[in-house]
């Protein structure tokens, strides 16, 4: 049997030839050996004067060996490998594109606008002169040039002289296959970072290419394309000398123009989307011109950089007092990314929780966050505005709050980054609360039963703002609604009705009229289990936005009207809808989306691809829609344990 010292530093070298390649593996291992060849030993020092008469002492030439091979394992360290940065923009032929940007450009027969190119990448590989590969595999990198994310780095890749580059867009079957919900926060295969996972169906959208283009009648429709499925993964390949002596970037550019070759964005022809279904005849010619449209720009040294936390991470953890809390994830469901600023302790959600009924938050003292947003309501209100604590109406609908440790953006413009900065801005919100953080703050450090709360979550009864919004975003991320009969459904625990599971296949199905499907297209938003992708988009409210959302926040004008996608759990508890509660009724709101879109250039491209009529869905079928979207009502709990 091992002793424990053994099996201590057995670990620490296992760790150690796992976070190494190469030298250090080498080194690390030769230690190993040359002490677990030794007879069973201690290597915590025993008291001045003492012998250990039952365990032999390690000779002094092993521990001598041991710690020269780790010495050399260490040192040669830096040379085990290097990074390799590929780094993306989108063109035109020559000229440069910004995504999002709002530039009307012609592409082949058409005049277009782009709003999104997203792809997926993996097993990055450099090619010798001889042929051989050497493949970065296991590593996974996320391409989204409209939100900034152009590079894709890998790691290890030893020096040499090489004559190319290939990668993959898309991922292999079998991580295809697999649980998304393996993927920590942060990670380019997580569903929420990347929005190209299809949820119940199963597996990625390799590349997506979305935007709007001018129809023959000088109107603008939406143009859709996603490439996914295990026989649509794509290789690039493409030529260029590298010398690998340290860290290096590749600078390539993909061309829109070759991607759409011979590609007409025609609804009747069905142009303008596809979804890569079998025997798509788009699908397949995209997948011969995407791959051919990159090219080599230059390539570089890149200086070393410090690297940044991990994925998921907003800095390194701020211990607190309390008892530790573990988040559980539902079963299926993506990790959350929960503040590593914040972490949830019994004793803050239960601050938090005795802060959200507090009217002393509000400036009169009359008004807290739960007259806004009700437990029983899904923590949202039952009118369209929220009277404030002055009289006037609040600006926007309160928005329902659960589901909220899986959100990176907060509010209906997006404005906030988290939790405690949008109850912050509540509380001082002249149409919301009204207070003055002078005020709040004597009132509740007046109380010792309130102060004694504090130093039992932070460690010291000082009360400020921070802590206050702190331990707001420890309660509210602890409420989660996943207990639905639909969930049931999936779990084999409940069957759903020949109406509702009619809903479900409209609200899974894409509308494309061209290959016989005339579904709802709901699932673009509000796929996955947590029914919204929440993202930041114009849903065609109205031709011209009275409220620009996110884009009063961006100051971009094709971001006017854009609002955060909502998730469409428990809708029983939560109307009215829309950021400005105009809707009263389900039945509204899927008639909106059937036959009441207004078109404008801010509309998002999976809705300006329906035509101007609208989906035209019968009248059973939309109700069969409100059908199944009464099953996803669940009662909100405690989303943790205690650890």
């Amino acid at each position: 049997s091992e002793t424990p010292e053994r099996l201590n530093f057995t670990r620490e070298v296992i760790r150690l030839s796992i976070d190494g390649v190469n030298p250090v593996t080498i080194f690390a291992l030769l230690a190993f050996f040359v002490v677990k060849s030794a007879p069973d030993f201690r290597l915590t020092p025993l008291p001045a004067g003492a012998r250990d008469k039952t365990v032999p002492r390690l000779p002094a030439w092993r521990l001598r060996v041991a710690g020269l091979g780790l010495l050399f394992g260490l040192v040669l360290t830096p040379v085990s490998g290097y990074d390799l940065r590929l780094r993306f923009r989108l063109a035109v032929a020559e000229s440069a594109v910004e995504v999002g940007g709002g530039k009307v450009m012609d592409v082949e027969a058409n005049r277009v606008t782009v709003t999104r190119v997203a792809a997926l990448v993996s097993r990055v590989t450099l090619v010798r002169a001889d042929g051989e590969r050497v493949q970065a595999d296991g590593q996974f990198g996320l391409l989204d040039l409209g939100s900034g994310r152009t590079d894709v780095t890998v790691s290890g890749l030893p020096a040499g002289r090489y004559e190319g580059v290939e990668f993959l867009l898309g991922v292999v079957p079998e991580v295809n296959r697999a649980d998304p919900g393996v993927w920590p926060a942060g990670h380019a295969l997580h569903p929420l970072v990347n929005g190209l996972h299809w949820g119940w169906q199963g597996g990625y959208v390799f590349v997506a290419l979305e935007g709007r283009y001018q129809t023959a009648g000088s109107t603008w429709g939406g143009w859709s394309l996603h490439l996914a499925t295990d026989h649509r993964l794509m290789q690039v390949a493409v030529e260029t000398p590298l010398d690998i002596a340290g860290d290096t970037a590749i600078d390539l550019v993909w061309d829109l123009a070759r991607s759409l070759e011979r590609v007409r964005l025609r609804p009747e022809e069905g142009g303008d989307s596809t979804h890569s279904a079998p025997g798509d005849a788009l699908a397949d010619r995209l997948v011969q011109t995407v791959p051919r449209s990159f090219r080599v720009e230059r390539v570089t040294r890149i200086r070393p950089e410090t690297r940044a936390n991990e994925p998921g991470s907003a800095g390194p953890s701020l211990r607190r007092a309390g008892q530790a809390l573990a988040f559980r994830v539902p079963a299926g469901w993506p990790q959350p990314s929960l503040p590593a600023d914040n972490p949830l302790t019994r004793e803050g959600v239960e601050l938090g929780r005795y802060l959200f009924s507090d009217t002393r938050l509000s400036g009169r003292g009359t008004q807290a966050c739960v007259d806004c947003h009700s437990p029983a309501l899904s923590f949202s209100d039952d009118v369209a505005l929220s009277p404030g604590e002055a009289g006037s109406l609040g600006v926007r609908n309160a928005m329902p709050l659960f589901n909220l440790a899986w959100a990176s953006r907060f509010g209906w413009d997006g404005s906030r980054s988290t939790i405690r900065e949008q109850a912050l801005a509540a509380m001082v919100h002249p149409r919301e609360m009204n207070a003055t953080p002078a005020t709040v703050l004597e009132r509740l450090g007046a109380d010792a039963t309130l102060v004694t709360m504090v130093r039992a979550a932070f460690g010291s009864g000082e009360i400020t703002m921070d802590r206050i919004g702190r331990a707001l975003e420890q309660y509210l991320l602890t409420r989660v609604a996943s207990d639905s009969r639909f969930d049931q459904a999936l779990k084999g625990g409940a069957a759903l009705t020949v109406e509702e599971r009619r809903g479900f296949e409209l609200f899974t199905t894409e509308y494309d009229p061209a290959r016989g499907r005339r579904g709802a297209d709901c699932f673009h938003c509000h796929g996955g289990a947590l029914f919204s992708d929440f993202g930041l988009k114009n849903n065609g409210l109205d031709r011209e936005a009275a409220d620009l959302g996110f884009g009063a926040v961006s100051r971009k004008t094709q971001d006017a009207g854009a609002f955060k996608v909502p998730s469409l759990r428990n809708l029983a508890t939560t109307a009215p809808y829309m950021h400005d509660g105009r809707f009263s009724r389900l039945e509204e709101v899927v008639a909106h989306y059937d036959h009441g879109v207004q078109p404008s250039p801010q509309l998002d491209p999976n809705l300006a691809k329906h035509p101007a009529g609208g989906l035209a869905l019968s009248e059973a079928d939309q109700q069969a829609l409100v059908a199944f979207l009464r099953t996803l009502d669940s009662p909100i709990v405690d989303g943790t344990v205690v650890r």
